[in-house]
């Protein structure tokens, strides 16, 4: 039997998750799960790939805000309203698609900015912006938030147990920013998932993940080392891309929770 044992949301696109016991689902994933984001002056997003130190940025979700602190730094908050005005409309790149934002104030930025010691601004993806997934592995257009392709990520915990019984030092679920945390079953059975529901709603696996550089940067620290992709290059790697976990696309919207049966 398959069991959600974890789920995740990342509000602000790299940087620090939350770990919840329930989500709405909704079309562009779960609720808050990338919906905002950091832009340079040319309006196009910043990871930790070339950043590592948003990694040390944490984030929490009260009634009316998102709260961001760094970790150096817990007492110094920022509070964003989780309702935002969509009266500062600007374009925003994110890898090769352009899309409408909502920029939330020149206070956030000044915030960032200080701290990322660049100048930042933080946008907001509205109800109204329409960002699709890959045509290639769409059903009806089906949009994201300003995730890196897709609504949502899966992973089992058999996945990471595999992974870690070959390392010296094992590393954390977090490495890998996945969504949905799955017990039971086989090492990356997740690659096979492509259809079946959580909790009643139907979700499509459609594209296992490519990782990149962000696996690698320790995410209590911001230290970057080598592992997992030297590991996982022995193993995952095909036509020259390194896989772990399955990306997913929900067809049916409501609540899941820590808990839930995974069904075909």
């Amino acid at each position: 039997m398959l069991t959600v044992s974890q789920l995740f949301i990342y509000p602000i696109k790299s940087l620090g998750g939350i770990e919840v016991q329930s989500s709405h689902v909704g079309e562009r994933g779960l609720q808050y799960d990338r919906r905002w984001m950091l832009i340079d002056e040319q309006g196009r997003f910043i990871t930790q790939r070339e950043h590592k130190q948003l990694a040390l940025f944490r984030t929490a979700i009260d009634a009316d805000h998102l709260i961001v602190y760094h970790q150096q730094d817990p007492s110094n908050k920022l509070f964003v309203p989780l309702q935002v005005a969509a009266d500062q409309s600007l374009e925003v790149t994110i890898w090769e698609d352009v899309c409408r934002a909502t920029a939330i104030n020149a206070a956030a930025d000044a915030w960032f900015s200080e701290r990322v010691g660049m100048k930042l601004r933080l946008v907001y993806m509205p109800d109204g912006s329409r960002r699709e997934v890959d045509p290639d592995y769409a059903f009806e257009k089906e949009i994201t938030s300003f995730s890196d392709g897709y609504p949502m990520l899966m992973i089992g915990q058999a996945s990471l147990d595999h992974l870690n019984a070959q390392l010296q030092q094992p590393l954390p679920m977090d490495r890998f920013r996945p969504n949905i945390v799955f017990t039971g079953g086989e090492p990356h059975q997740e690659d096979q998932m492509k259809s079946f529901s959580i909790n009643g709603l139907k979700m499509l696996g459609v594209k296992p993940c490519a990782r990149c550089v962000m696996t690698t940067i320790d995410q209590a620290t911001g230290a970057a080392g080598q592992e997992p992709l030297a590991t996982l290059s022995t193993y995952r790697k095909r036509n020259n891309k390194i896989y772990f976990g399955q990306n997913v696309i929900p067809k049916s919207f409501g609540i899941i929770n820590v808990g839930d049966t995974i069904s075909a």
